[in-house]
């Protein structure tokens, strides 16, 4: 049996009699049994730096001797390699997290100048196992642990285990992503094609938007067979970063767990997510990230526009647009599946049913009504109308005493100005009028056009609606003659009032009802349909306008939000299964969801900028995403693997969960309730970069930044207050008020000072106290990214579980020897300096920054002489 890949380094320097507080822990899907032999080798260091060292002596013991032996610790003699002589003594002892008793803590704390921890981990979790159960093993997969022990402030020792551990994520949710991209611009283009006839004009355009869909369906398809054929880990190294088909995979998404065991406490668990920044690395920072080419896009497409005779849209209005076409395509179905469950609950159900479904029926009806009501539809079908084949628009002024109707001749007019949709789409302003730019609020509104008809055709919504609502309470009426029906319900501005005059039988009304219901139905999916082509010509026109850059910035939009979002899935995935027994947390959860925080350390400076860019709106594009909780169809891993539905401008993430679980949850959750996950983002630069840019740069769009997440933090914070007793939020050691931190982090924020980690610290500690989701990134979720974690990580060690204030430096290194000692594995590789980076001190990466923050004005020189260097290498 090849163990070689179990093998760990555990160092102690500065004494003849170490303290090991590094374990060597078996995580359960190892190897190892009763038989297995385990080697325990000492070396003495000469030099740390150059890694020389001498053999001092070794013991190897087996399993089965250990967990057979008294106290299951077992002391060893250590031999030289001749085994001619024993050269020392070392003890092994074998403990389980969790299973410290308060007998146990004494006869640890004698010892322990003498044992060398072995950590075993039972192979059987339970369901709801926060570390090892079968739903952490379907999403969480080759799990990487250390374990340690260091001493309390009174003298007590505490077990802490780290846990990093590949999700599977990484690599399922980019790839439905895809997949529901080419859905959507599929749709799109048989959208564009049931516009019907257009002008010569308009019908060129049309097929220049379809080939540019093609262009792009066909680049993601070969993408999406790519990653189809991929094998291996379940992450993508940073060094791959650059490969063109991994652009959709995030950076070295890892979820890290601590898990702190103190005598006669509760184990307490405490999660961050690493990733690297959300970016478009493939594409390249050159011209910045996306913050500032949509800026730049937007003011280029106004021109861009008016060349191409189409109606400019902004932002807001685009965005409507989508979202209208999304109402419509959700509610119609459903109002036509709540007429057709009226009909039926009319034939056999009691009259307390049928009213339900009615009033289901009028609530959705309202939706669909207020969703249409826009002046976007009425503008744009006008529009549609003026792009048809032969349409010759002809301005008229009608009389005043008169208003003009669509089939009235008014009685002045002026000089016609003809416009002709004529065959190559050109037209000949009059002389006296000069171009100008179309703005959407300047439509022009077509007398030729019927204006008249689109209000028809919400009356004939109206009335049918009416006449339904009256029919029901006929039939209510002739059910229960006791009862006097109430007054119907009316839709504002939109329904009229209506009754039948005559009695009717049961069957009578029930045959009509059946007409009502069908004339409903039809009508709906009129309006429907009106409103569907009118909104796909907005969108029609704001592809048209677009240059190939906006081609490309779409495809950088959904390359840095497929990243987001497989981290964000994660992070939820990883939260939910944390908090299935908290009761707390589930309320909160359906009531006001949870936030997300992403901490990133990226410098203002040179292409970490436009990273910032990119990451900034990708965070900010997660507003788009809700998850809803399902039921598992089995327990197989396929079964309980995380899916994504929906279109660009909302999707939904669906966390399937085995059925025990599934029927734990709230009534809220089981019902299937949208779940709100609100992300704030904020940005702190530490590295050498982030000195140049504070001295030399621009620092502003960090500042905006964070400015800007505070407001939605603090929002968020006032809504959760206003819904969620403070009852269900977790209580931590230190009392400081979430009010309180909130005020001293908006303090921060409005602070000019240098390289304020004040703000990051600030925004983990209050994420954490309103049960949120931690994400640290940097540039490649390595060096900067595993500093942070390691130090938030002591730090919690010091504050909740009263960490000796002599071991917080050690436990420091502790993390981080191990973390570096890592680096042999292929995502802690350092592709910037070509080789694996053992052979480096461990504080090579925090040395700078350590000395920047102690006292910058003593680097002045430095920075001079290395100012010439730093421009070279990076621009």
């Amino acid at each position: 049996m090849d163990l070689s890949s179990c093998c760990w380094r555990l160092r102690c320097s500065g004494t003849r009699d170490p303290v090991f507080l590094t374990g060597a822990s078996f995580p359960p899907d190892w190897p190892v049994y009763n038989e297995t032999l385990i080697k325990l080798s000492v070396y003495g260091v000469n030099d740390g730096h150059q890694q020389t060292s001498n053999f001092l002596g070794s013991s190897s013991f087996s399993v089965a001797d250990l967990l057979q032996s008294k106290d299951q610790q077992l002391s060893l003699s250590l031999r030289t390699a001749n085994d001619s002589a024993a050269v020392g003594t070392v003890v092994v002892s074998r403990l389980k997290m969790g299973e410290i008793e308060d007998g146990e803590v004494d006869h640890i704390t004698a010892d322990m100048h003498q044992k060398c921890t072995l950590v075993y981990e039972s192979s059987h979790g339970t369901i709801n196992d926060k570390d090892n159960g079968p739903i952490m093993n379907t999403v969480f997969k080759n799990a990487v642990c250390k374990v340690y022990r260091f001493q309390t402030v009174d003298s007590k020792w505490m077990l802490v285990r780290e846990q990093m551990a590949e999700c599977t994520l990484s690599f399922s949710i980019p790839k439905q992503l895809i997949a529901l991209y080419i859905q959507e611009d599929t749709c799109r283009i048989q959208e564009l094609k049931d516009l019907g006839e257009l002008s010569p004009h308009w019908d060129n355009l049309r097929k220049d938007v379809i080939s540019r869909y093609d262009q792009i369906i066909k680049e993601y398809q070969d993408t999406l067979a790519e990653l189809e054929k991929h094998t291996g880990p379940s992450f993508k190294p940073s060094c791959s970063k650059g490969q063109k088909y991994l652009e959709f995979i995030p950076i070295n998404l890892h979820t890290q767990r601590m898990r702190v065991t103190c005598p006669r406490k509760t184990d307490s668990f405490y999660d961050v997510v690493t990733v690297g920044a959300p970016a478009a690395h493939s594409q390249g920072f050159k011209n910045g990230g996306l913050q500032k080419l949509l800026n730049k896009y937007e003011s280029e497409k106004k021109s861009h526009s008016t060349a191409y005779q189409c109606i400019y849209y902004p932002p807001d209005q685009t965005a409507k647009a989508r979202e209208i076409l999304c109402v419509v395509s959700q509610l119609q179905p459903l109002i036509s599946a709540l007429a057709d469950q009226l009909l039926q609950t009319a034939q056999h159900c009691p009259t307390e049913a049928l009213r339900d479904v009615l009033k289901s029926l009028e609530d959705k009806t309202e939706q669909f009504v207020h969703a249409l009501k826009d002046e976007l539809v009425k503008s744009a079908l006008l529009a549609l109308h003026a792009a048809r084949p032969g349409y010759v628009s002809k301005s008229q002024t009608p009389t005043p005493s008169s208003p003009p109707k669509a089939d009235s001749h008014p009685a002045v007019t002026e000089e016609p100005h003809i416009v002709c949709n004529n065959v190559d789409g050109s037209q000949t302003p009059h002389k006296e009028k000069k171009a100008s730019p179309i703005r959407s609020d300047s439509i022009p509104h077509h007398k030729e056009y019927d204006e008249e008809e689109w209000d028809r055709v919400w009356a004939s919504v109206a009335k049918s609606l009416n006449c339904v609502i009256a029919m029901v309470d006929k039939l209510q009426e002739q059910d229960n003659n006791n009862q006097e029906s109430a007054p119907c319900h009316t839709l504002a501005d939109v329904i009229t009032s209506h009754s039948p005059d005559r009695p009717l039988t049961a069957v009578d009304g029930r045959d009509q009802l059946s007409v009502l219901v069908q004339s409903l139905k039809e009508c709906v999916a009129a309006v429907a349909e009106r409103a569907r082509r009118s909104v796909i010509f907005v969108l029609l026109q704001e592809a048209a306008g677009s240059t190939a850059q906006g081609q490309q910035l779409q495809q950088r939009r959904d390359t840095v939000f497929s990243q987001a979002l497989a981290a964000l899935a994660c992070g939820f995935v990883m939260r939910l299964y944390a908090g299935l027994e908290d009761k707390g947390f589930l309320r909160q959860l359906h009531a006001v969801g949870l936030v997300a925080q992403f901490e990133s350390l990226l410098s203002t400076y040179s292409e970490e900028v436009g990273m910032l860019e990119d990451m900034e709106v990708g965070i900010s594009d997660l507003h788009r995403v809700t998850f809803r909780i399902t039921e598992a169809a089995s327990e197989e891993a396929g079964s309980l693997q995380p899916t994504i539905s929906g279109r660009r401008d909302r999707y939904t993430v669906e966390v399937p969960l085995p059925h025990h679980a599934f029927q734990t949850l709230p009534d809220e959750l089981r019902e299937g309730k949208p779940l709100r996950v609100l992300p704030v983002l904020f940005n702190v630069g530490i590295n050498e970069q982030q000195t140049i840019a504070e001295r030399f740069g621009d620092i502003s769009l960090q500042e905006r930044i964070n400015q800007k997440n505070f407001e939605i933090l603090e929002g968020y914070y006032k809504s959760l207050t206003n819904t969620v007793p403070s009852e269900c939020l977790p209580g931590f050691q230190t009392q400081t008020d979430i009010k309180e931190l909130l005020d001293t982090l908006g303090q921060n924020v409005v602070t000019k000072k240098r390289k304020n980690v004040e703000i990051l610290w600030l925004a983990g500690m209050i994420c954490r106290r309103m049960n949120g989701i931690r994400f640290t990134s940097c540039k490649s979720a390595k060096d900067r990214t595993s500093m942070s974690v390691t130090l938030e990580q002591c730090s919690l060690l010091r504050d909740e579980h009263q960490l000796n204030k002599d071991y917080f430096v050690r436990a420091l290194d502790c993390m981080r020897s191990g973390r570096l000692a890592q680096g042999e594995v292929a995502q802690w590789d350092d592709p910037e300096a070509g080789s694996i980076s053992i052979n480096k001190p461990a504080s090579r990466h925090f040395y700078p920054i350590a000395l920047l923050l102690v006292s910058s004005h003593l680097l002045v020189v430095w920075l001079i002489l290395s100012l010439v260097f730093l421009l070279a290498k990076y621009q």
